[in-house]
């Protein structure tokens, strides 16, 4: 059997684990993070949402209501947590443009806008007024982008199209990072002779170098450009997740991916271990401290019976609505289901309320009351709650 023993285990990789695996490596514990897959992440925009419904995030998060998780974290740690995520996309090339107490505007591949907080540079000019020019580049062939939309939606629009001999936005992007197709990019780009204005294109601009080669087509052809993230797959949620697991492994953290639980060690109050389902040789992972990182309902944490929710790894209790018949709206695209509200309560350490053991910590939007789609909050609280549970684990391993 292979046996691995560390200071704190996460379970889960997304952005509330890798987060709180990143922060407890920073304070020099040693931190593995065990993952059955791919996180949500990977589909989202690659945007930073705080607190959508208020112009200022910050602002708007103490009028929530009482129980909701950033209450836990405070305004302090709120504030912290997103300058270290900040430094931390800066350390690896993934800049992020914004501040956390102003929202901001993307587009979305359906024209619409969409309100979040922190974006990734390459979506900087985003925002523009109805009377600003906008030039639409599209590929051929690239479904899951709706240029006719986009310009439906904003009049004052054109469109080209360019035949990249792919027709996956994973495949352009790695396109993107060959040179010489940039510059053959570049040159069409300046033959098209594109009015004055800016020209936004789906996010395919590379998988592995989006910053450098965001700067050099803005140089090579002396133009104002701008992503518009895709349907997922989406080329910055991925950007995002890759960002955080590089900057976890130069840490030093240990990543057991692709692995689900097959049990739980335990003894009497505190968890011992977990072994993990491996076609190969079992693996134990041992640790003084865990912290439970799997997310909701999409993410697998949390499961739906008929008329009960169940947490997937610990059979922690789980709060939430007691009558099915009120778990959702009659119209399911609507915000505000009541099973959003579903999840572990937790108390100020971010230790699991009436639960059973004594080292386990919880983060993200498993946790009660999130209401992530209510509140546009899921990368922010994540992060945010991920700093926070891992700051109380430090000072219990302490």
């Amino acid at each position: 059997m292979n046996s691995g023993t560390y200071d704190a285990v996460v379970i889960g990789g997304g952005m509330s684990g890798l987060t709180a695996a990143i922060t407890l490596c920073d304070a020099g514990k040693t931190v593995a993070v065990v993952s059955k897959g791919d996180p949500v992440c990977c589909l989202s925009t690659g945007c930073i949402d705080i607190l959508n419904s208020a112009d200022n995030p910050l602002q708007g998060i103490s009028a929530l209501p009482s129980g909701h998780p950033y209450g836990f974290v405070g305004q302090d740690a709120i504030i912290e947590a997103h300058e270290r995520f900040i430094k931390i996309g800066a350390e690896w090339k993934i800049p992020y443009i914004g501040a956390i107490h102003e929202s901001r505007q993307i587009v979305t591949p359906l024209g619409t806008r969409k309100t979040t907080c922190l974006i990734p540079k390459t979506m900087e000019y985003a925002a523009y007024d109805e009377s600003d020019y906008i030039h639409i580049v599209s590929f051929k062939g690239l479904k899951d982008f709706y240029p006719s939309y986009i310009i439906t939606r904003h009049g004052n629009a054109g469109h080209s199209v360019f035949d990249a001999a792919v027709p996956s936005t994973i495949g352009i992007a790695e396109r993107f990072e060959d040179e010489r197709f940039r510059e053959t990019f570049a040159e069409w780009i300046i033959k098209q002779n594109i009015p004055e204005g800016k020209i936004a294109l789906p996010a395919v601009l590379g998988i592995r170098s989006s910053l450098s080669i965001y700067e050099e087509l803005s140089r090579r052809t002396e133009r104002t450009f701008f992503e518009i993230p895709t349907l997922p797959p989406s080329l910055p949620g991925i950007r995002l997740f890759n960002c955080l697991k590089k900057a976890l492994l130069a840490r030093g953290g240990r990543l057991y991916w692709g692995n689900e639980i097959a049990s739980i060690e335990k003894l009497g109050a505190s968890i011992e271990g977990v072994t993990l389902k491996n076609p190969g040789r079992v693996a134990r992972v041992q640790g003084k401290a865990f912290i439970l990182a799997t997310g909701s309902f999409v993410s697998g944490g949390l499961f739906a019976r008929m008329d009960s929710v169940h947490e997937t790894v610990f059979d922690l209790p789980v709060s939430y609505p007691e009558k099915r018949s009120i778990w959702f709206k009659e119209t399911f695209f609507s915000t505000g289901h009541q099973i959003e509200k579903a999840g572990v309560e937790i108390d100020s350490s971010f230790r699991p309320l009436d639960g059973p053991f004594e080292n386990l910590f919880v983060c993200g939007s498993i946790i009660a009351r999130s209401e992530v789609m209510k509140y546009g909050c899921g990368h922010g609280m994540a992060i945010a709650t991920g700093y926070a549970a891992a700051r109380s684990c430090e000072g219990f391993i302490t």
